[in-house]
């Protein structure tokens, strides 16, 4: 069996990373907590934009402390907001048809983000991927409230391609006949793993790799024809 490893932002969904993370902060108990906190995400603002050029780990771990003194409760309830508030309508158009192809060609389905595990659970449900096959950052929880900081590993960068070796060596696939996709070139080691990388509303430097690579580069904001291949 082979399996087919999605990126989420930017590659099913037209969101970042930001976009659930400002409902989070904006949708606490109180107006003045709300403010409070993002408030204090603006004025750190400048710090992480360095950090999402230089260090995307550094990026993830600078943007989820902002969750720190949140309650798991209220992130468990949140979540079905975020989703439809935030994510279901940024979701391109043939995320669910080309998710669809892999499953039929006989390939499980991974999602694989920086985003966290109460966003992205709900999207899994949406396109008919199981829970258990999702690859996220997860917060570190105290007392049944967020830390502020990432359980270890942190998925970003590089770290991604590791994590997608360790889950294909757990799940018994064959990496050489599996599928990565991607729309980032900060995802070129995890496209690089596999036997068959496809390149999604790509930016300009992954783009122009995938043209020297021969990389097919695919748009599915168009229902996506054609783009699995039956699993070994």
């Amino acid at each position: 069996m082979s399996a087919a490893y999605f990126d989420v932002d930017g590659t099913l969904v037209g969101t970042n990373l930001l976009h659930p993370t400002v409902m989070y902060l904006l949708s606490q108990a109180t107006p003045q907590e709300s403010v409070r906190r993002f408030g204090a995400a603006l004025l750190q603002g400048p710090r992480m934009a360095l950090a999402e050029r230089a260090d995307r780990r550094l990026f993830n771990e600078l943007l989820f402390s902002h969750y720190k003194g949140m309650s798991e409760d209220r992130l468990v309830v949140l979540a079905d907001d975020v989703f439809e508030a935030v994510v279901k309508p940024r979701i391109f158009r043939g995320a669910r048809d080309i998710v669809a192809k892999c499953q039929d060609a006989g390939l499980r389905v991974v999602l694989i983000t920086g985003s966290l595990d109460y966003t992205i659970g709900p999207l899994c449900d949406h396109l008919g991927v199981p829970r258990s096959d999702m690859i996220t950052n997860r917060l570190e929880m105290k007392d049944r409230s967020a830390t502020g900081k990432l359980m270890r590993p942190v998925v970003a960068g590089p770290e991604k391609a590791r994590l997608i070796v360790a889950d294909a060596l757990a799940h018994g696939h064959d990496l050489a006949t599996s599928q990565a996709y991607s729309d980032s070139y900060s995802d070129v080691p995890m496209l690089s793993v596999v036997g068959h990388p496809f390149c999604v509303n790509p930016d300009r430097r992954l783009a122009r790799l995938a043209t020297a690579y021969d990389w097919p580069i695919l748009d599915i904001d168009r229902p996506a024809r054609g783009m699995a291949t039956r699993s070994g």
